[in-house]
């Protein structure tokens, strides 16, 4: 790949004649005045308009570094380039490796001791790429004069200098080091473990790592670096290698980044896979082959099918039901137009999902399944529409084909036609994203490492295992034979379906609250006005013989009334302060529970205590489900005291990115997670299904111990 697109890039060299535009080029040099003998260090400093970057030494998948070319006098000669380190960007399947606004490269000039004395002048033609949206060829000539005699004496650029001399990696050797493949390869593609030897163990648990590469034509590395806490002392880390050509390399160079330093670094690689994992690592893990598409895409469908009977959706089922009800008999081909219609409002809502994930991984962040949770936007907007559509069902307002923008957002629910069944597959995708269905966590942490074509069909799938129930019942109408006859029952049973509507919005105040904390109050206050207007407006512009368009307007005065003093004012809904994670954890309750973090839980495993974390979520109900049946209960607790188990709590409601890279080692794309982790501190954790019950946790804590 990489082979090509230098070949690329030379072809635009040679047949795009565009100047240096957007970057400006300079010479600078450290001295002004140099003896026979001495070092000089010079600079081309490259000064990019704002949104275009130039490239380090190794562009990465796509660029070019920079080239010198000097023009020098007898008795002086260049040194290589020292190159700053560089700022990673990562993509779609792609990582660079640049420099934005400005970079000094740094050259040290050796002036050989026969060079004669007087003015001299030191010359460079400078070829780079620059990029923004599009990509530009660009060279120039630089020059700068220097005066060789007698006496030394600095520039005026030589501090700044000596500034991008600090940026450039360290060659001192602090460390040693050593890499080893983790198992055999797969497609060309092989993980492996770079092993960092630190004087002690406290300095390797608090570090950030990341290793930029040297440049290869044979492979390039992943973007993601995988950091592994270890017990040792060691810093270990993993990245995968893509092999374009020649046979797996015997040793890797290129730099160390370690926190805020960074340290040139060569490791040597033993061509031996690893078969055991680090305490509490279960990403290094030998593993067996990859798990095939098709059997990914069976799990996707029915994780989706077992969301129908999750508690988030259990609301819009028995909207279904009375939907299905008052069509019963309707004309098959209309059923079957519902039934389809349906099933396109859910597959949109999941392409929009999947748009969404593909768009934040290549922004180059970390995604996550139900992350839209994390927006105040998204969680006042659905806690105001699901609180009208129960107001609409009770009967305080109806929603009519010619309404207005109330009975548009209403529609969501309650009408039966093709856009009440549309946006009712909206509404469902929607209330499903919080749950992860058994056997569903496995199909989405599998999409959410794969290519975006695949994540989209996961995705999809997900979606037809969610449609299908209805979509099936709606080709075969005869089974709804079982069902009652329409009739006045069913305006009882609409209104009786408004209160788990209203369950639904305390669930969802609840989720708020992890967002605004005590403020979540004037959500609730919001929500009066809202109902209010919904009320004003049906009684008096929907069912009022006078005075419609006034009762409209005060209708939707006392909206606006309650939007600007209740969220605007009070609640600041837009700019929310977020609880720390100790608070929103709900950690240290009744003493069990301590709060997540790999190095809390290396610690207690290196001190031969089992570990129990669970990965919740306040927006998770299969998680509160948990907590409350199998985990935050007396048995376990006692269970817990008696082993001497340690509990901790990893708070995932607003997306930290360690929990989320914890949850991608275990090919997880969300919560429920709950892993038990055995006495023996080399033995990797039980993984607990989804769903939990008392039993199963208590049998792996005795396991724990065996």
């Amino acid at each position: 790949m990489r082979k090509i697109l230098n070949i690329t890039w030379l072809l635009l060299l040679l047949t795009t004649a565009a100047r240096a535009a957007h970057t400006e080029a300079q010479l600078l040099l450290g001295a002004e005045m140099a003896r026979p003998g001495d070092t000089v260090l010079a600079g081309v400093k490259l000064t990019m308009q704002p949104g275009w970057h130039t490239y380090w030494k190794n562009p990465g998948s796509a660029g070019k570094a920079t080239s010198i070319k000097w023009t020098l006098p007898p008795g002086v000669t260049a040194g290589e380039i020292q190159w700053p380190l560089p700022k990673k960007i990562t993509g779609s399947e792609i990582t660079s490796y640049i420099y934005a606004e400005e970079v000094v490269l740094l050259v040290p000039l050796k002036l050989d001791q026969t060079v004669a004395a007087g003015p001299v002048n030191i010359g460079a033609s400078i070829a780079w790429l620059e990029c923004n949206e599009s990509c530009l060829p660009a060279d120039t000539d630089v020059e700068a004069g220097l005066e060789i005699g007698a006496e030394a004496k600095n520039s005026s650029e030589a501090p700044l200098l000596a500034q991008w001399q600090a940026k450039v990696p360290s060659t001192e050797k602090k460390f040693s080091t050593q890499a080893l493949w983790q198992k055999a390869a797969t497609n060309d593609a092989r993980p492996l473990l770079f092993e960092v030897d630190w004087a002690s163990k406290a300095e390797a648990l608090h570090r950030t790592v990341d290793f930029f590469p040297a440049a290869s034509d044979d492979y390039e590395f992943e973007a993601e670096t995988k950091k592994i806490l270890d017990s040792t002392g060691e810093l270990e880390f993993t990245k995968v290698m893509k092999k374009f050509s020649g046979g797996w390399p015997q040793k890797v160079s290129g730099v160390l980044v370690v926190d805020d330093a960074a340290y040139e670094a060569e490791f040597p690689v033993t061509d031996t896979a690893i078969t055991a994992a680090a305490p509490g690592a279960a990403s290094v893990a030998a593993a067996g082959p990859p798990p095939s598409l098709l059997k990914m895409l069976l799990l996707a469908f029915v994780g989706g099918l077992i969301l129908n009977v999750m508690p988030c959706v259990l609301p819009v089922i028995a909207l279904k039901i009375l939907g299905f009800v008052s069509e019963a008999k309707s004309d098959k081909a209309h059923i079957r137009k519902l039934g389809f219609i349906y099933t396109l409002g859910v597959l949109a809502s999941f392409l929009t999902l999947a748009a969404l994930v593909i768009g934040v991984k290549a922004a180059g962040h970390k995604a996550a399944w139900g992350m839209q949770f994390d927006s105040p936007v998204f969680i006042v907007c659905l806690t105001t529409l699901v609180t009208l559509i129960a107001m609409n069902l009770f009967g305080v307002f109806e929603v009519t084909l010619n309404g207005g923008t109330m009975d548009a957002a209403n529609k969501l629910a309650s009408q039966s036609g093709a856009s009440g069944a549309f946006f009712n597959g909206v509404l469902a995708t929607a209330l499903a994203t919080p749950c992860t269905a058994p056997v569903l966590g496995t199909a989405l942490g599998f999409a959410f490492a794969q290519p975006s074509s695949i994540l989209v069909l996961i995705f999809l799938a997900v979606g037809a295992g969610l449609a299908a129930p209805y979509l099936i019942l709606s080709w075969n109408p005869a089974w709804l034979i079982f069902l009652p006859k329409p009739g006045a029952w069913m305006e009882k049973f609409k209104m009786a379906m408004g209160f788990p509507m209203l369950a639904t919005v305390m669930w969802l105040l609840s989720v708020a609250a992890s967002t605004y904390d005590k403020k979540v109050v004037w959500l609730g206050v919001f929500l009066v006005f809202a109902a209010t207007a919904a009320w004003i407006f049906g009684e008096f512009a929907q069912r009022g013989r006078r005075n419609k368009f006034i009762a409209g307007v005060v209708a939707l005065g006392v909206l606006i009334s309650g939007y600007a003093f209740a969220l605007e004012k009070q609640l600041d809904w837009r700019h929310p302060q977020k609880p720390t994670a100790a608070v929103s954890a709900g950690a240290e309750a009744n003493g069990t529970w301590r709060v997540w973090s790999p190095e809390a839980v290396i610690v207690e495993r290196t001190s031969g205590h089992p570990v129990l974390v669970d990965f919740t979520a306040d927006w998770c109900l299969t998680c509160q489900l948990n907590a409350r049946t199998s985990l935050d209960i007396d048995s376990v607790r006692k269970k817990l005291k008696d082993i001497g188990a340690v509990a901790f709590k990893a708070d995932y409601t607003h997306f930290p990115d360690n929990i989320t890279e914890e949850l991608n080692r275990y090919n997880r794309a969300g919560v429920p997670l709950v892993l038990v982790y055995p006495k023996d501190s080399n033995a990797p954790p039980f993984v607990l299904p989804e769903l939990l019950t008392e039993g199963i946790v208590l049998e792996k804590l005795d396991a724990a111990v065996k």
